[in-house]
């Protein structure tokens, strides 16, 4: 098992204090962080600002502000990453482009690209995920409930720092395409479709063999999927409602998303399959003095209509854009023909000059599966805290560090902007 014998040498060079001590800690740091500034008005600063502070250059902070350039960040995740925010007019939502080139001691090899650009006056949204990847993930079985008999596993970012007795690593290749377009109706308020390409091939399960049969091979066999490569092809028919007033970091508004999806064989679909997939997203900002103290809710379904889909496209845990969902579990932790996500989470400053800042956060998740098990019959929760540092100010992104526990699984998290 290459892709996951980094596992133990980590381990080694990592000090991981017990969950409880650490939650402690950071608690304590933030609260008495939060209390620590007036409300006289400040100058924002954000982590160039203090790089130039500490190589002795003098911030002007009577020039205006300047429009937002190209942030280019090696994340602690090994993903070196580079995205920038671009908007037109007032008129216009900031565009967002991400491009990711990822290599880790894991072997695992990415290049992905995501956007969600708006033409002027929001005319026409373009949303798209385009992907190709050596990847691999940790998987721990089909429906929620699973956790209750594992042990604790502990997580840097999105894997396991060992595998234990009742995970199966999985590796693939991958190739992605997804993309949208929507056309705005009135205010607000956009309706569009699209294509979604997901092709995964030389499937390997790294622990099966003629004697032991892992819960992929499994699933594939009852429901007639190759084990070693399947499509999910087909077209996207959404309706967006998106009332943001960022489309990183937002103090306020809401964000709702309907996705009907089919995966046709004529389009090289392995079968055929009908998906409802919805998003929701509400943010309230709780202090006019201080606008980014912020309570936010996120939900995120996704329910079997009709047909099969391959257990590598199963919705679960890490099925949005940016593998945030879920924070205290690996990415396919939770999984299941239909799947249900909820989250909270508080976010407060910390300084005076909104350098630094925190959030806390719970979530839970559900899902079914293909041998009688409801979805909403069985919960995986999790909560948790984090830092955020002010990368750029001009288009408030953040560097991420999030600690998180749930059910037999625990971990620290790494990340470009907010979770959602």
């Amino acid at each position: 098992m290459h892709l996951f014998s980094s596992g133990n040498r980590l381990k080694k060079k990592l000090l991981v204090p017990s969950s409880a001590r650490w939650v402690k800690t950071v608690f304590c740091i933030l609260c008495v962080c939060n209390i620590s500034y007036g409300q006289e008005r400040v100058t924002i600063h954000d982590l160039g600002d203090v790089i130039k502070q500490v190589l002795k250059k003098k911030v002007d902070s009577t020039k205006p502000a300047k429009k937002p350039g190209i942030p280019i960040l090696p994340s602690f995740g090994y993903n070196p990453s580079l995205g920038f925010v671009i908007g037109a007019k007032k008129t216009t939502t900031a565009s967002v482009i991400g491009v990711e080139a990822l290599y880790t001691s894991k072997n695992i090899i990415t290049l992905q690209a995501r956007h969600n650009v708006f033409l002027p006056d929001n005319r026409l949204n373009f949303q798209g995920n385009w992907q190709v990847s050596r990847f691999g993930i940790v998987d721990f079985g089909i429906g929620s409930g699973n956790a209750r008999d594992s042990k604790d596993e502990f997580n840097l970012d999105e894997f396991p720092l060992e595998n234990s007795d009742s995970s199966f690593p999985i590796t693939f290749n991958y190739i992605r395409l997804q993309e949208k377009v929507y056309v705005k109706v009135a205010p607000h308020f956009f309706i569009g479709g699209g294509i979604n390409i997901n092709m995964h091939k030389r499937i390997t399960d790294e622990k099966l063999s003629p004697t032991f049969s892992t819960p992929h091979f499994l699933y594939s066999v009852r429901n007639g999927f190759s084990s070693t490569d399947y499509n999910a092809n087909g077209l996207l028919f959404s309706l967006q409602y998106n009332t943001r007033e960022h489309p990183i970091r937002s103090y306020g508004g809401m964000y709702a998303e309907l996705t009907l999806g089919t995966n046709a064989s004529w389009m090289g679909s392995s079968q055929r399959a009908v998906q409802l997939q919805y998003e929701f997203r509400k943010y309230w900002s709780l202090s006019k003095q201080r606008p980014d103290k912020v309570l936010a809710f996120w939900h995120w379904g996704s329910y079997m209509v009709s047909g099969k889909v391959p257990y590598l496209d199963l919705p679960g845990t890490g099925s949005d854009a940016y593998y945030r969902m879920g924070r205290g579990y690996t990415i396919g932790r939770v999984k299941g023909p239909s799947y249900a996500f909820f989250e909270t989470e508080y976010r407060f400053p910390i300084t005076a000059n909104h350098l630094l800042s925190g959030v806390c956060f719970v979530n839970m998740q559900t899902a079914s599966d293909d041998l009688g098990k409801k979805i909403f019959q069985f919960w995986e929760p999790a909560v948790g805290t984090g830092l955020r540092i002010l990368f750029q100010k001009q288009s408030r992104s953040t560097i991420c560090i999030d600690y998180a526990k749930g059910r037999g699984s625990s971990g620290i998290f790494f990340g470009l902007n907010e979770a959602f």
